[in-house]
């Protein structure tokens, strides 16, 4: 019996040995990518197009008033808010509106839809002191990855004559990054 329980632990040892020898070991690796492109946020929302800059409401007053202002809101009732990648250098360029040259007193124009337009201008200071003409730019400070407030001012005046409606007007802007 002995001899028996030695045949099958030299069978077993051989077997194992057998397996260790047939254990390998093969390396390598995974290779892992991402690629990141610039990209700016406008109020919180991000895009290529029809993002909201913003609305610069003037309010509710009388048709005799001689001028109201407003600063341009973003999402959530505070300024204009630009988050662009860390390293770029973001420009808001203010363009057209879709009544601009309307109406004496302003660059740019609100319209009540009946032939009525009231004169208005953007500033970048709340002094209205620093005027934005069409196509002028807001040149931003390079980008950290924090966003940036852009501060965006309007003087509207009144006139003699304006019926009272609903004036409105819509100022193109372009982010560029």
């Amino acid at each position: 019996m002995h001899m028996l329980v030695s045949r099958i632990a030299l069978s077993l040892l051989g077997l194992a040995m057998f397996s260790v020898a047939q254990a390998a070991t093969v390396t390598g690796q995974i290779t892992s990518s991402l690629i990141l492109t610039s990209s700016c946020q406008v109020n919180g929302a991000g895009g290529s197009s029809g993002l909201n800059f913003g609305a610069l409401n003037f309010g509710t007053t009388d048709s005799l008033f001689t001028q109201a202002t407003a600063q341009v809101l973003g999402g959530g009732g505070g300024a204009l808010s630009i988050l662009c990648s860390s390293g770029t250098s973001p420009v808001v360029k203010v363009r057209a509106g879709a009544n601009d040259g309307e109406s004496a007193g302003g660059t740019r124009a609100l319209a009540d839809g009946s032939g009525n337009f009231v004169p208005y201008d953007l500033y970048t200071d709340s002094g209205h002191s620093q005027l934005l003409a069409i196509d002028d730019v807001i040149n931003l400070a390079t980008s950290t990855g924090v966003a940036q407030t852009v501060n965006i001012y309007g003087k509207a005046l009144g006139k003699a004559g304006l019926p009272a409606g609903t004036y409105t007007d819509t100022v193109a802007v372009e982010l560029t990054f």
